[in-house]
């Protein structure tokens, strides 16, 4: 993705801590791809007066009134023999026939297909281990469906209605990120087990796939009993994710809260996630019989809002708890979430060689979020030392006037003079923070009015230097904070 200031005359508040960070964001779609926000056409089950003012992303939004699935929308797992990250929870394997449309409903379609050519791999899911079509050199020939969404979102409000599928097969509304899952809800319409999750639950999980990412990866979640089951009719689920909170809702009702200050460290909800709408086979749950398919896991609309949005950067730009995503490049059939792999979808911020081992990414002292960019410099007298930078054709900015900002936090025993912040093409210095002016121990805000002649070249970047470092440790935290029309670069 392209990092975009949308208009020029708005603010560009920078946050930098020399140690503390938030994540990423991808909002200039709210600009230049939303529904009319006079008139909206949907709003949130729950809110249905706007008092959030959302904006409807239509670009992972979905009514499914089509005669065939959008796939400028949806990536459809298995057409053209492709797979994204997995063929499905064997022995089931998706197959892209599965995925229909009718009526304004898009069906997930879960059959019996004894001549359906499954894959010949192994899939191991915990201590459950099987094949692709069989367990235990049986045949369980079960073909089923997922799509995932093709762009990413971070904090918004994503709702579906849908009615499960009424079989030993899940039914699920979840999000991935970067070292992230959000599963909105697995339900299950008839299990053939008495497992943990039954026809009348609901189940919501959050997963921690930062590495090793052995399972069990959950962190927190809520589960309920419904007054109703699930495959019976259809109910409207909705999640509302905020930087530091999630609520969930049935039917517009609100079943659930829970503030990252509460989670504390399982916090991970930080990096823009994709959507999946998907059906599979938990072993734990029992596995479908012929007799219960074809069986249809029914959605009548995925609908993403998200809240106006004028910070003229994504939120990866200045914070450092994950990649800066370059949407433009197709996302790596691999990609998993628990990679930090560089290619040309997923790209971070670079920190030279040569201070690696003294400026680092860290989970240490925090302003927001779980990471921060730390400086701990012993060397003397370095001028100008590069310490970071973004990846190149991180920033698209036109000519105009900016406000430039930063929070600092300097440590009582630093003795960093200066810290510079610039642009690189074309060069132009945006703010030189002299240290020594600014109180230590505690938070300080500065900032600098400055205008832009020309418009950012395709390789433009954002470069922090540190300036004339004594022999004494110095270090410091980079974090993202932001509020309406700014985007705040911390520096802690």
């Amino acid at each position: 993705m392209q990092i975009r200031f949308i208009k020029k005359y708005w603010m560009l508040t920078l946050v930098l801590p020399l140690l503390a960070c938030q994540s990423t964001v991808d909002n200039e779609h709210q600009t230049d791809h939303t529904s009319d926000t006079s008139a909206p056409k949907f709003l949130p089950f729950s809110d249905q007066q706007n008092t959030g003012n959302w904006i409807l992303n239509t670009l992972i939004s979905d009514e499914f009134n089509g005669t065939q699935i959008d796939l400028d929308k949806w990536f459809v797992q298995g057409l053209d023999s492709q797979y994204y990250i997995w063929k499905g929870r064997a022995p089931s394997q998706f197959a892209p026939h599965n995925v229909l449309l009718k009526d304004g409903i898009l069906r997930l379609r879960s059959q019996w297909e004894p001549d359906f050519e499954f894959a010949d791999e192994s899939y191991a899911d915990g201590k459950v281990k099987s094949k692709y079509g069989e367990v235990d050199g049986k045949p369980v020939p079960v073909t089923t469906a997922a799509i995932v969404s093709r762009k990413r979102f971070l904090n918004g409000y994503m709702e579906v209605r849908s009615r499960a599928a009424n079989a030993s097969m899940t039914s699920a509304f979840w999000a991935i990120g970067y070292q992230s899952e959000l599963d909105v809800y697995e339900q299950i319409g008839d299990p053939t087990l008495d497992g943990d999750i039954k026809a009348d639950t609901f189940k919501a999980t959050v997963h921690d796939w930062s590495p090793p990412a052995v399972r069990p990866t959950r962190v927190f979640g809520h589960k309920r009993k419904l007054p109703f089951d699930v495959a019976d009719a259809f109910h409207i689920y909705g999640a509302e994710w905020g930087e530091d909170y999630l609520k969930l809702f049935i039917d517009g009702e609100l079943v659930y809260s829970v503030t990252s200050k509460e989670v504390g460290e399982d916090w991970v909800l930080l990096n823009p996630m994709e959507i999946w709408l998907d059906s599979e086979i938990f072993a734990w749950l029992g596995y479908p019989n012929e007799h219960q398919l074809p069986a249809y896991f029914d959605v009548d609309y995925v609908r993403v809002w998200q809240k106006p949005e004028t910070n003229l950067l994504p939120k990866a730009f200045y914070g450092f708890e994950g990649p800066i995503l370059f949407e433009e490049n197709p996302r790596p059939l691999k990609l998993v979430p628990e990679s930090s792999k560089v290619n040309e979808y997923q790209k971070f911020w670079r920190i030279d060689d040569s201070v690696r081992s003294k400026v680092n990414i860290v989970s240490e002292k925090k302003h927001k979020g779980q990471k921060s960019f730390k400086i701990a410099l012993t060397e003397n007298s370095i001028k100008n030392k590069k310490v970071a930078q973004t990846p190149p054709n991180a920033i698209d900015l036109s000519e105009g006037d900016y406000i430039f900002s930063a929070y600092i936090w300097i440590d009582s025993d630093s003795t960093l003079e200066e810290i510079n912040f610039s642009l690189e093409q074309p060069s132009m210095q945006l703010n030189s923070i002299k240290l020594s002016r600014i109180a230590k121990g505690k938070w300080h805000k500065v900032e600098k009015i400055f205008s832009k002649k020309e418009p950012s070249s395709e390789l433009d970047r954002l470069t922090i230097k540190a300036t004339h470092l004594s022999s004494k440790k110095i270090q410091g935290a980079i974090y993202r904070r932001y509020s309406y029309r700014k985007i705040t670069l911390v520096m802690k």
